[in-house]
């Protein structure tokens, strides 16, 4: 007989008295069975060895259902998010597409975007491939709960050779004054040879726990760049998971900025699968007041000559808590991967903290990996030279910062547009620390 856990029965009670929807047997099957994994193994703990270092306090202390409607907004609330020369975007308010706000422009032939709510009337298939058989049997108790109450979220999908021109906005916009959850389920599927860059933000305020899935699958030569912004307010509960695989040949290209929320966590699970396939799975994390934000990454190489650039780098003030967890798995027979790892990380105050644990796993003859951390205070001689040159401390320590942050930003960002978007970010950081 199975045990349910405590926490869980105000959600097996929401999904009860769910309305009725109009949705194939294979997807009512599978959230009844997500919902039941979650009610077996309950909200993570400590306990669990990778959630140990990640205070999940303010989401197990209050329930949050899932948002009953969609909300409105007003454009204004998109101009501090907006990508300059963007050509297609979507726009989702508490968890639901949002049409009016978005401009989703002239697609070429072979490509598809648009929300997971309709792809499911249009395209069902497309939405089955971001489920996979972790979501009700596995170990991932947030992502079965996503299973059960995802609403909407989006969807990309290319077919072969299929290059989009300029990059792809998708704009999250929270806010509850009561808690509430938005269970995202979002899905790129870029077949071979293909291409595009996808700009992806979370942003608003208020009470609210945005819970999102993600699947990218990458066919062979296949040219993927996924930026990735989160700034929601201080009260809000972020957690994401991205599950990845790369044909061979294929190039996927992450980058992840995370300046708001109380609580965040960002979980990735990427596979090389393909021979040749190249991975840059990158990111900072720039946290102040009692922030807590965990980055945790899984990276398995199963074929011959992939490559996988990993740097992350995290900037701790006031009493916040940074928590890096990264593991390269290297497999038996994906001989000559070359895989590096690194995490640094600024503290900028005696009462703010960080764990990070980087790890190598190799199975494979003829490889060359590397991993390593740092953490310490400001470098004392580069402040003193600046002071010395007549720059008051305030600006000196600002630029020290700012150079740390922005070299994570410069070395895993090609594009002068996107890099730009990403400093402007940073700036607003800066700013609103007062330095």
């Amino acid at each position: 007989m199975t045990v349910v856990k405590t926490e869980a029965a105000p959600y097996l009670e929401a999904f009860r008295q769910r309305p009725a929807a109009d949705e194939p047997k294979w997807l009512a099957e599978t959230r009844r069975a997500a919902l039941d994994r979650f009610a077996e193994l309950g909200f993570p703990t400590r306990r669990d060895e990778l959630w140990r270092f990640t205070n999940l306090g303010p989401l197990t202390k209050a329930v949050f259902l899932p948002a009953a409607s969609a909300a409105t907004a007003d454009q204004s609330a998109l101009a501090p998010y907006l990508l300059d020369g963007a050509r297609h975007r979507i726009v989702l308010v508490n968890g639901r597409f949002a049409p009016a706000l978005s401009a989703i422009g002239d697609l070429p032939k072979g490509a598809w975007l648009g929300s997971t709510a309709e792809a499911m009337k249009t395209h069902p298939d497309w939405v089955r491939a971001a489920f996979e058989e972790s979501d009700t049997l596995g170990a991932q108790p947030l992502a079965s709960l996503n299973g059960a109450f995802f609403a909407d979220g989006f969807v990309l999908a290319l077919e072969k050779g299929v290059v989009l021109q300029g990059p792809v906005e998708i704009i999250h916009l929270g806010g509850a004054a009561a808690p509430q959850a938005f269970h995202l389920r979002n899905v790129v599927l870029a077949g071979a040879g293909s291409g595009a860059a996808i700009v992806e933000t979370y942003a608003g305020g208020g009470a609210s726990w945005t819970n999102a899935v993600a699947r990218v699958t990458a066919g062979e030569g296949a040219r993927i760049a996924h930026m990735k912004i989160q700034a929601e307010g201080g009260e809000a509960i972020h957690t994401a998971l991205t599950r990845g695989s790369l044909a061979a040949e294929a190039r996927y290209e992450s980058f992840t900025l995370t300046t708001g929320a109380r609580l965040s966590r960002n979980d990735s699970l990427i596979a090389l699968r393909g021979d040749n396939a190249y991975l840059n799975l990158s990111g900072a994390y720039l946290l102040r007041g009692e922030q807590e934000a965990t980055t945790a990454t899984f990276v398995e190489h199963g074929a011959l000559g992939g490559e996988t650039r990993e740097v992350f780098k995290g900037v701790m003030d006031e009493r916040s808590h940074g928590v890096f967890l990264g593991k390269i798995a290297v497999r038996p027979g994906a001989d000559k991967t070359n895989a590096h790892q690194l995490n640094r990380n600024l503290l900028l105050s005696r009462r703010a903290s960080v764990d990070t644990k980087p790890e190598l796993e190799i199975l494979a003859d003829d490889v060359k990996c590397s991993h390593g951390a740092t953490v310490g205070d400001l470098d004392e001689t580069a402040l003193f030279y600046l002071r010395s040159r007549g720059i008051p401390e305030p600006a000196a320590r600002r630029m020290l910062i700012e150079s740390f942050a922005a070299d994570a930003i410069e070395s895993a960002v090609a594009e002068p547009g996107l890099r730009a978007h990403l400093r402007r970010h940073l700036d607003t950081w800066l700013e609103k620390r007062g330095s």
